[in-house]
């Protein structure tokens, strides 16, 4: 068994939240870096290294959506937890369904967030 930490991505256009996300994360047990859009973390090393990603629905560019559909390609298996300050079923279920792990509304909570990872990462 390793000590090493789960590294999550975490993308958001949202500065407080990339600045407030890898305490948290840190606090759970977790590695994590940040991307300001998801074209940054498309073109960082990390792509081939994040063991889940936390993605913002709305973003400026390229939305959180069209990257989960590049990251399919790219890394089919790599679990994905949307956050969005959107509060709509419609577009939540339709995330759901389109394999993400969990669609949060934000605020949300730090359980809520946990529960997610812990979906994501079985074994971590």
């Amino acid at each position: 068994m390793t000590n090493r930490r789960a590294l999550v991505a975490v993308i958001d256009d949202d500065q407080s939240v990339r600045e407030s996300l890898p305490d948290l994360l840190a606090q759970l047990g977790f590695a994590a870096q940040t991307y300001s859009s998801a074209e940054e973390f498309l073109a960082s090393p990390d792509i081939s290294k994040a063991e889940c990603v936390i993605l913002d629905v709305a973003m400026p560019g390229m939305s959180g959506p069209e990257l989960r559909r590049e990251l399919k390609m790219r890394r089919p298996r790599l679990p994905v937890i949307f956050i969005t300050a959107q509060r709509d079923e419609r577009l939540r279920l339709q995330l759901l369904e389109q394999d993400a792990i969990a669609c949060l509304f934000k605020p949300f909570s730090d359980a809520a967030l946990l529960d997610a990872l812990r979906a994501a990462l079985p074994d971590r």
